[in-house]
């Protein structure tokens, strides 16, 4: 098999984030390729001196499961980077909004007594979240993967997301529309903005979830090989 040959494959047998997935492939790429110019050097035909540096570098069953790996790594470390940023800003975006509308403190006189708490809890699991997100991304850094195993942080970080967010969407229901908030505030400009890069959080918070628990399946399916990168 040629290099593109090889190379080519190995980018069909990667799932993961595009971005560090395009590095890896590139990377084994050059690898290849400054083998084959060594061997080249040596003596070989370019077509043979690919074909040696592709034996050489191992048949791609042998080496996907240590790049899969670090696919599955990069993938926690995403959704890591955005629970630690998008939680506690929407968060603190509406509890800004909250503070400032109804400018009036008489539109809440009839709030229940059960807000307060309820909101203190979204607040807190919000942040609870946020420092979850902000812990898995440590975990996942080269100075602690050392002692934790990837995979099982990056599985953590998608069954946190799916289990966080139908319970904060429930408590943020029963705060907007259980309670006898003012007239308006759905079709307040503010609220409407909020409403929307909440929802786009979430979105994204559900993309990289789900796809952080395929890509953990994948990788404990596969059998336990050494990871290929230095």
């Amino acid at each position: 098999m040629r290099i593109d040959d090889y190379v080519a494959e190995l980018g069909r047998s990667l799932a993961g984030p595009p971005g560090p997935k395009r590095d890896l492939v590139v990377e084994a790429r050059d690898s290849l390729a400054d083998t084959a110019d060594a061997l080249e050097a040596e003596g070989l035909t370019r077509a043979e001196a690919e074909r040696l540096a592709v034996r050489q570098f191992g048949a791609i069953p042998e080496i996907v499961s240590g790049y899969q790996r670090e696919l599955t790594v990069a993938a926690g470390r995403m959704l890591g980077t955005l629970l630690l940023i998008s939680v506690p800003m929407t968060a603190l975006m509406w509890s800004v909004l909250w503070r400032f509308y109804p400018m009036d403190p008489s539109a809440w006189t009839n709030r229940p007594a059960w807000f307060s708490p309820v909101s203190r809890a979204l607040d807190i699991l919000q942040l609870g979240t946020g420092v979850f997100g902000g812990l898995s991304l440590f975990a996942l850094s080269r100075g602690g993967r050392w002692r934790l195993r990837p995979h099982l942080v990056t599985k953590g970080l998608g069954i946190v997301v799916w289990a966080m967010l139908p319970v904060v969407g429930g408590l943020s229901l029963l705060l907007n529309y259980g309670a006898d908030l003012p007239q308006g505030v759905d079709f307040f400009l503010p609220t409407v903005l909020a409403n929307l890069v909440t929802s786009a959080c979430w979105g994204l918070q559900l993309y990289g979830a789900t796809r952080c628990l395929r890509l953990t399946r994948a990788v404990c399916a596969s059998p336990g090989l050494p990871d290929p990168r230095p």
